[in-house]
């Protein structure tokens, strides 16, 4: 009998044996993991060659029930492994006298399972769920912290946004419901929450890390909520005696280059060849911005000025309101409704060069409005030219606004700084535009 007869062919084999380290891996990662972990301090029940000990049996557990065609004997294992780490557990409290955590004893349950998912065809799914497993045990103290920003609100708000995703959404007519094709209620819902869980990812993220953390940090994430906020924050923050101006257009154009990334975030997620068209002009202005705020860092660094250097007057918080609630966000998809409409209005009963005005005046008081209905409108036949042009207009109308903000509230040392960065930011976006129709 030859070597390969007796492997049962050779291939499967392989396959088999490539399972197994898989879930070797599984458990050595695992393991390492805790047993750094517990370095120095004393274990009450396992480290790298007990964590891969546990894999390489849910492996083999696995194994068997697949052959035999009987799942109990992965369960009883399973039991086993249970009664195991109970009896460690219970140990450990008698031996200490004090309540121990439960973080290691569940580790060593779930290694069991990923190890025997190994051997069940779930391969790929055992070697995220490990990797996710190994993030979630090395980073505890970053995870403390994170639980330790949020807020009882930031819970609600997120509730509140898987309320209108997973109960609201399904039950919504996914057809359109006017004559011209425009208004369909399951793709408008659907957009609001897109826009609600952008805001609310820059929300928790500055709640998290703290507002006060300087301009950069706080302009950055404070872009994904409301650039406009920031704008109006940062210009009022400018009179006040002692501030820097450096640090607070940096800060205040770094928010304007976030809603730039978040337009083509946008239109990706509504008609994704639309992207190559937009983000040409939106990488320019997002770069012309990136680099008057370097120019503006180098110069806060020469002078010695950190970035979060402001006056003890100036140190509140940016009134960013929690994104997500069901009354805002039905407003906003009215609004949006009605640009939706006003775009299809126009461009069925005008011409599509009146879409750019409409672009230039909804972008005056939201960009993502004209940028997901200009992107849906290309879904349905809008010159992807006419798209693009129409959203970099709103985008450049917004930032208008906003630089007449600074200029306007802010000192005249920002309103410097501001009026001749959006000037740059403006005409890296056309240039850009430009440049692809000649091309």
């Amino acid at each position: 009998m030859g070597t390969m007869d007796f492997l049962g062919g050779g291939s499967l084999e392989l396959g088999l044996l490539w399972d197994f380290a898989i879930a070797l891996l599984i458990g050595a990662l695992i393991g390492v993991e805790r047993e750094q972990r517990q370095e120095g301090a004393p274990s009450h029940f396992g480290g790298l060659r007990t964590f891969t000990l546990l894999a390489i049996a849910g492996a083999a557990a696995g194994h068997v029930s697949a052959s035999v065609g009987n799942l109990w004997i992965f369960v009883a294992g399973l039991i086993g492994v249970c009664t195991l780490v109970g009896i460690a557990y219970y140990l450990a409290g008698a031996i200490s006298k004090e309540t121990p955590g439960l973080t290691t004893e569940v580790a060593a349950i779930v290694t069991y399972l990923l190890g025997g998912m190994a051997l069940l065809e779930m391969q790929e799914i055992a070697i995220v769920l490990a990797i996710a497993t190994t993030a979630l045990l090395a980073f505890k103290q970053d995870l403390h912290t994170v639980v330790k920003g949020i807020g009882r609100d930031d819970i609600v708000a997120g509730l509140k946004l898987a309320f209108a995703t997973f109960i609201i959404l399904p039950i919504l007519p996914n057809e359109a419901l006017d004559p011209w094709g425009a208004l369909n209620p399951y793709k408008l819902w659907l957009l609001v929450i897109l826009i609600s869980a952008l805001s609310l990812i820059g929300y928790v993220a500055v709640r998290i890390m703290g507002e006060r953390r300087g301009m950069a940090l706080t302009g950055f994430f404070g872009g994904l909520v409301s650039s406009t906020a920031v704008t109006l924050t940062f210009a009022k923050r400018s009179k006040e005696p002692g501030a820097v101006a450096d640090a607070l257009a940096l800060g205040l154009l770094l928010a304007w280059g976030v809603m730039f990334v978040r337009v083509v975030i946008e239109v990706a997620v509504v008609h994704p060849p639309l992207v190559r068209s937009v983000a040409g002009p939106m990488a320019a202005m997002f770069l012309a911005s990136a680099a008057v705020t370097a120019v503006l860092y180098r110069r806060a660094n020469r002078a010695g000025v950190p970035d979060d250097a402001t006056p003890a007057a100036e140190h509140e918080d940016v009134p960013l309101e929690n994104p997500f609630n069901l009354t805002s966000a039905i407003k906003f998809g009215l609004v949006f409704a009605a640009v939706l409409l006003i775009v299809e209005l126009t461009q069925s009963w005008v011409s599509e060069e009146w879409l750019y005005g409409v672009a230039a005046l909804a972008g005056t008081t939201d960009v993502d409005a004209i940028t997901l209905s200009l992107a849906d409108q290309a879904t349905r036949g809008l010159s992807e030219t006419t798209a693009t042009l129409g959203i970099l207009i709103g985008a450049l109308s917004n930032t208008a606004v906003k630089c007449g903000m600074a200029i306007s509230l802010g000192s005249p040392a920002l309103g410097r700084r501001v009026g001749v960065a959006s000037g740059i930011i403006a005409a890296a976006g056309i240039a850009a535009f430009v440049v692809q129709l000649l091309l």
